[in-house]
């Protein structure tokens, strides 16, 4: 009998910890490879974990809404034949340091109790992110809301960690202390947190007896927060386009049977639009960014993301990585892939990471056209409105005259801190022109 540690893997560049939501297997439960053992949640997107031995569930070290860091090993497996190597002395020192932060919590929380009362705190009301280990800390510590908000963090974005609000209660009631980086080359590369400006008092919000209180998602808060963000980040301006797409509506409706008997997908128009905006970020490189302070970061890849809608209303940001290498056939099928995994929460933290500019398409929920909100950190997103049949004056050889065409507006909200209005215009105008420009004969 060998064992096995099961760690939390890797999820992209910018994820560094999860948080585990679920159990799906109990110790004593018999694992197959690649069967799912526990959900986690990050900030980005929710996932599964999945074994990759067949064994014996002997051993978790996390309970649910215990935070964990990438690469530490959440569970023991016992298998039958040779594990993979591991690092036993690792394990041991992990399983110690576990340990010891949680006789140190239960400790400060015995002395806490003694002295402090319990404090309801109202999570909702803060711009910040707290994890479930942070949040049970300060209600079992007593920590008011504003005393919360005070606490420096030292993680990501300047979140609040366990070493951080531990620190806290240990320095309490002596004087403010900031918290102690949990490592040398954190406190080298991390920036220092900003401080924070006096927030408002929330308007009080009258409720009676005949309303309905529903509690916002937690995927809700998230993208709530993510949009205040953007707001307070990005100095958004729009510019508004019309575009002719008479001819790519002939030409899919000639070919959307045929691409589909062949290939077993359906041609949407999302890969069509999605082709001419890659285009147009290699003509206008200077879109394709993203500001870090007093600097711009230009991007090599040109990295798709396409808004897609989820079951319970809210969006996620599925990303084409190098849109601008594949091909229409290529762009359609990663395009349906991707759109079908979101549906169906089957994305990877990864598939959603690394994002160099956004497409939404507002035309799906009957809308004209609409101002999108920046998706940080890019400068830019197009909204694809509804195509509709209009009147417009056709030019001609012969003249001018009225017809029956296919006409969408092309909607770009863009940061006005890096790009001013000529190259939001011009972006947005090439777009329409490799739409308008569309051959009727393509091939694909």
């Amino acid at each position: 009998m060998a064992k096995f540690e099961l760690k939390l893997p890797k999820m992209g560049e910018s994820v560094a910890e999860a948080t585990i939501t679920t159990w799906l297997k109990e110790v004593g439960d018999t694992i197959e490879m690649d069967e799912a053992v526990l959900e986690i949640a990050t900030d980005k997107v929710d996932s599964e974990v999945p074994s990759e031995v067949d064994g014996v569930l002997v051993e978790k070290l996390f309970d649910v809404d215990d935070v964990v860091q990438v690469g530490q090993t959440i569970a023991i497996i016992e298998t039958d034949g040779d594990a993979a190597p591991s690092d036993t002395t690792d394990t041991v020192v992990e399983k110690e340091e576990v340990v010891a932060s949680v006789e140190a919590v239960e400790e400060t929380v015995a002395v806490a109790q003694e002295t402090v009362s319990s404090t309801t705190l109202n999570f909702e009301l803060s711009d910040r992110f707290y994890s479930p280990l942070v949040k049970n800390i300060a209600k079992e510590e007593g920590i008011s809301m504003s005393e919360l908000e005070q606490i420096a963090g030292t993680g990501k974005e300047g979140r609040v960690t366990k070493n951080d609000i531990l620190a806290y209660v240990e320095n309490r009631g002596s004087q403010p202390v900031e918290s102690v980086p949990q490592t040398t080359a954190v406190q080298e590369t991390a920036p220092k947190p900003k401080a924070e400006k006096p927030k408002p008092a929330p308007v009080p919000v009258s409720v009676n007896g005949e309303d309905e209180i529903i509690e916002m998602s937690r995927m809700g808060k998230l993208i709530a927060h993510h949009m205040i963000d953007s707001i307070n980040t990005s100095a958004h301006v729009q510019s508004f386009v019309e575009v002719d797409v008479t001819n790519i509506v002939k030409w899919r409706d000639a070919k959307k049977g045929g691409f589909q008997k062949r290939e077993g997908e359906k041609l949407t128009f999302t890969p069509i639009f999605m082709e001419a905006v890659a285009k147009a970020l290699r003509d206008y490189p200077m879109m394709n960014i993203s500001v870090n302070g007093d600097s711009i970061i230009k991007k090599k890849n040109i990295n798709l993301g396409m808004a897609a809608a989820l079951p319970d209303g809210n969006l996620i940001v599925p990303v084409i990585k190098n849109a601008d290498q594949l091909n229409l056939v290529g762009l359609a099928k990663k395009v349906n892939d991707l759109a079908n995994r979101a549906r169906n929460n089957q994305l990877k933290p990864d598939e959603i990471q690394g994002g160099t500019y956004t497409v939404t398409n507002v035309g799906t929920f009957g809308s004209v056209f609409g101002t999108p909100i920046i998706n940080q950190p890019q400068v830019g997103i197009l909204a694809l409105g509804g195509i509709r049949k209009v009147p417009a004056v056709i030019e001609t050889p012969e003249g001018d005259f009225i017809g029956i065409r296919h006409k969408m507006f092309l909607s770009h909200s863009y940061d006005h801190r890096v790009v001013n209005g000529a190259l939001g215009g011009m972006f947005v105008k090439a777009v329409a022109d490799y739409l308008e420009a569309w051959d009727i004969n393509r091939e694909i």
